[in-house]
């Protein structure tokens, strides 16, 4: 019968390695393959393996147990499985094999978290890259998760028998209802810990700062949010984790009004730029855009510069620049100005004194 893999080459150790060589190799391979940060599903089998292997070597009586019945001496074993039977009864540690009878453990999923982030006009508009910091239950680094003092295990519910669930019977007029609820005891887990962690006190996560790189797309509007898979509150008993949830605010702008991925501004010209047409100059979301005005130009008229409005959202495309323009009529005119306009009203046959003969139009809407 063939022999199993050695506990000390699970953990990578000698076989005579100190038990702080021990610990230190055990943490080291549990940040690697936790469910929390590996989701191959083979690396949670190691994870198992690994933590029964350290269940066994951080006991010196277990130790010295395994050292004279376990690989390479004494009694050979089949499988990892016989090993974790001899030490923790049949159906092994962890879940190996299917004879198991220990404790089940339910796992959660971490909760969501949310954080605001302010933007500017521009930023909205084409996007940023943002390190966004909010406070997040994390995986206890000292117990990984399972919320017992390193050399220690939880135990079977003592309340639900390490179901996680606890029935109850009630009598009504429509007979005899058996409902099933949460076990209170151990908050669904299934589990006891007699020895809590004493970094997170048998929770199996711990509050502290973290900080997410947050790529926000262009075209981002006020009030929006982005999900950030993953990167919530750390999930409970090797639970996945929640998400991250980013509510966009986005400031105002003096220059522009947004519609959609349209943009409104308006643009001051003179009377002679409205009359005589110009070339003039707006600045434009992505810098200076030059357009012509065409000669006889009215106060109110609306230009559209295709393509020059805010990115669509995920995909190709931009909307418009809209410039409506407004012909300004100077206050302050020296004599030389004053003595030209006079004789253009007067070429013009524009009396400025008298009744002047206006012609009447229906009104656009």
């Amino acid at each position: 019968m063939a022999a199993t893999r050695d506990l000390y080459a699970l953990l990578g150790v000698t076989r005579d390695a100190s038990e702080a060589d021990i610990r230190t190799a055990y943490r080291r391979l549990a940040r690697e393959l936790h469910p929390d940060v590996n989701g191959d599903p083979a690396a949670e089998t190691r994870f198992k393996e690994i933590a029964g292997a350290y269940e066994i070597l951080s006991d010196p009586e277990k130790r010295a147990r395994y050292d004279a019945y376990g690989d390479g001496g004494g009694q050979p074993f089949a499988d990892i499985g016989d090993i974790f039977d001899m030490f923790f009864g049949q159906g092994g540690f962890g879940g190996f094999g299917s004879r198991r009878r220990g404790p089940r453990t339910r796992t959660r999923r971490g909760e969501d978290a949310g954080v605001h982030v302010q933007l500017s006009f521009e930023e909205a508009a084409f996007g940023v890259r943002r390190e966004v910091e909010f406070e997040r239950l994390s995986v206890c680094e000292r117990c990984m998760g399972n919320g017992a003092e390193p050399g220690t295990a939880p135990i079977a519910c003592r309340t639900c028998g390490g179901t996680g669930e606890v029935q109850s019977v009630r009598r009504s007029v429509f007979g005899t209802l058996m409902t099933t609820a949460p076990c209170g005891a151990c908050r669904g887990t299934g589990q006891e810990i007699p020895d809590p962690c004493a970094a997170c006190a048998g929770e199996g996560r711990v509050r502290g700062a973290a900080t997410v790189t947050v790529e926000i797309p262009a075209g981002v509007a006020d009030g929006m949010e982005l999900r950030v898979a993953g990167n919530g509150h750390a999930g409970v008993a090797g639970g996945a984790a929640g998400d991250l949830f980013v509510r966009l605010g986005v400031e105002g702008s003096d220059s522009f009004d947004r519609r959609g991925q349209n943009v409104y501004t308006v643009l001051d010209i003179s009377i002679t730029q409205a009359a005589l047409g110009a070339d003039v100059r707006v600045a434009g979301l992505d810098g200076a855009e030059v357009f012509k005005v065409e000669p006889g130009t009215a106060s109110g008229t609306v230009v559209k510069l295709r393509g020059k409005g805010v990115p669509n959202l995920n995909r190709r495309g931009r909307g418009d620049l809209f410039v409506t323009l407004h012909v300004v009529t100077p206050r302050e005119l020296s004599r030389e100005e004053r003595s030209l306009l006079e004789r253009l009203a007067e070429i013009r046959g524009e009396p400025r004194k008298g009744a002047a003969e206006g012609h009447l139009r229906r009104p656009e809407f």
